[in-house]
């Protein structure tokens, strides 16, 4: 089985029903099998995000305690990889969410990252390698 990494935008699309990408994000995720693996930096990206909207960090929070969405990714025990991550990509300039989901898709090798962030198309795991993305056409 693919390992599905989360990105903010399709967790906060997925909420928020006002989200230009809400429908195209719940479609989706009727064709993923749960859990959705992400780090804690989209988890506060997303309840940040949803702030104002009523029950929205609350979803979130049931999300993660009802293991539909997994945090298996720790920051201190992937730091140096990380940093040099976000130095490398800082012209873009990269988020640490973005870092993090970058470093964790070169440790779930048949990963994809479900995300509405095209800079993951300029992103590279283990430096060269494309990362696998799920993720909208532009408009």
């Amino acid at each position: 089985m693919r390992a599905v990494l989360l990105d903010t935008g399709p967790l906060v699309a997925s909420i928020n029903r006002r989200d230009r990408f809400h429908e195209w994000t719940t479609s989706q995720l009727a064709q993923i099998e749960p859990p959705l693996l992400t780090c804690e930096a989209v988890i506060a990206e997303s309840c940040f995000l949803l702030r104002n909207l009523p029950g929205g960090s609350r979803t979130v929070a049931e999300l993660v305690d009802r293991k539909i969405v997994k945090i298996p990714f720790r920051l201190e025990e992937h730091a140096k990889s990380l940093f040099q991550l976000l130095d490398k990509y800082s012209n873009v300039p990269m988020s640490l969410a973005d870092g993090c989901l970058v470093r964790m898709s070169e440790l779930y090798e048949n990963s994809l990252v479900f995300t509405l962030d095209h800079d993951f198309k300029l992103y590279r795991r283990h430096g060269r390698q494309v990362i696998a993305t799920l993720m909208p056409s532009r408009t």
